[in-house]
């Protein structure tokens, strides 16, 4: 298993928020099984104010790329994005296009 740890911004509206929280109350099936058939077999998202902090559990073999192939490849989880990035901003350090981007662990308690 591997875990990775993500952060988004959402814009900074109440409205728009609570919108994309609603959507996440029971997100669609299809976008469901995408997430899992990519090898995600976990998904938390929290939030505070508008940044977004998701920890994702996957199978080892996980690749970003190969979910990026499958997503882009599906209409349900184009469609799914497109509406989502209407809610979501780019953090100023992401590259052009970027969403969600991966945090660098700093610490770590000792065992």
């Amino acid at each position: 298993m591997k875990t990775y740890y993500l952060t988004v911004d959402l814009v900074d509206d109440p409205v728009m928020i609570a919108e994309y929280e609603a959507y996440h109350q029971k997100i669609r099936p299809e976008i469901e099984k995408s997430i899992r058939d990519a090898g995600v077999t976990r998904m938390d998202i929290f939030r505070r104010d508008n940044r977004l902090f998701m920890v994702m559990e996957t199978e080892d073999d996980f690749s970003f790329e190969k979910k990026a192939e499958m997503d882009a490849s599906n209409p349900k989880v184009q469609e799914w994005e497109q509406l989502m990035w209407k809610y979501q901003q780019a953090l100023p350090s992401a590259k052009p296009g970027e969403k969600w981007v991966l945090m660098n662990q700093i610490f770590a308690l000792p065992d």
